[in-house]
């Protein structure tokens, strides 16, 4: 990063990645911030505000990153970060559900705009479809004898309600994660269409990015990661016609060149200072020019 960059975090949170990416841009680069929490964004506000006119705050969905960024003229655009994890003030203090300790409404939607609850789920979803979103967005073994106790325990209002629901389906026996992380985990990504944000924003940032400009990406679970591996993968190749096709017809080519070829995970430092990034997974690749040239 060098100064006078114009970077992009997507999901700007407490503001931590802004500090750092403003820093070391200094003294005259600038940061367009994106949250579809609006408050995680006033908390960003408030820690960036010695920044000045160095920082445009955005309370939108990277879903929508490039209509964000041609709006607001923020180009040439160097670098786009998008941190997918929920912050500690999200778990512990938005009071929306997200944590299964919490005694609040099953709420777990980023933002007050959105219309579907999580509550509307756990409450009147029947029970296949119900099984399904735990299986598919939580990777849940043990999705449908989770569901149909939910079903038999309805209505079910609080976080620490659901939590209890599920531990009395699938109990702990050693596991060394709580038998609701997965579920809450699904009803989350399904309630704010996290997987299909993702695609549409992956795309977008490429599109926006000048040649030479960096996309990073930090997931935490493994539905994202994949998704993440496999855009970056198609887009750093030059035909995605079938392996055994002789002869290109698709017409594809590279946009971007990889930064990492694997996942960059953080070091045993790292997680002792921070357990929530344990399962963190970093991935990162460089705009090529249009049509893939150098």
């Amino acid at each position: 990063m060098k100064p006078g960059y114009r970077m992009v975090d997507a999901t700007v949170g407490d503001g931590g990645h802004a500090t750092a990416l403003l820093e070391t841009t200094a003294p005259d680069g600038r940061l367009l911030g994106i949250d579809a929490d609006p408050g995680a964004l006033e908390r960003a506000r408030a820690r960036l505000a010695h920044y000045g006119e160095r920082v445009t705050l955005i309370n939108d969905n990277f879903a929508n990153l490039q209509r964000t960024v041609e709006e607001h003229r923020f180009q040439p655009l160097m670098a786009v970060l998008m941190d997918l994890g929920l912050s500690s003030w999200q778990l512990e203090a938005a009071g929306r559900g997200f944590s299964f300790r919490e005694n609040v409404p099953l709420d777990m939607r980023f933002s007050p705009e959105q219309p579907l609850r999580a509550e509307e789920i756990v409450n009147r979803y029947p029970l296949e479809d119900l099984a399904r979103v735990i299986a598919t967005y939580g990777e849940e073994p043990q999705a449908r004898r989770i569901a149909a106790s939910i079903v038999r325990h309805r209505p079910i209002r609080t976080a620490q309600e659901l939590a209890k629901t599920i531990e009395s389906a699938a109990p702990r026996r050693g596991r060394h994660i709580h038998p609701a992380t997965r579920t809450f985990q699904a009803l989350r990504i399904f309630v704010n269409q996290e997987l299909e944000n993702l695609e549409a924003g992956l795309r977008q940032a490429v599109a926006v990015l000048a040649k030479g400009g960096r996309l990073a990406v930090i997931a935490y679970h493994s539905l994202e990661d994949r998704l993440v591996k496999a855009f970056f993968r198609q887009e750093a190749r030059d035909c995605l016609c079938p392996p055994r096709q002789p002869v290109c017809t698709c017409g594809h080519r590279a946009s971007v060149a990889l930064v990492t070829k694997r996942a960059v995970r953080p070091s045993k430092e790292e997680v002792l200072q921070n357990p929530r990034v344990r399962s963190a997974r970093l991935r990162a690749c460089q705009r090529l020019a249009p049509g893939g040239a150098g």
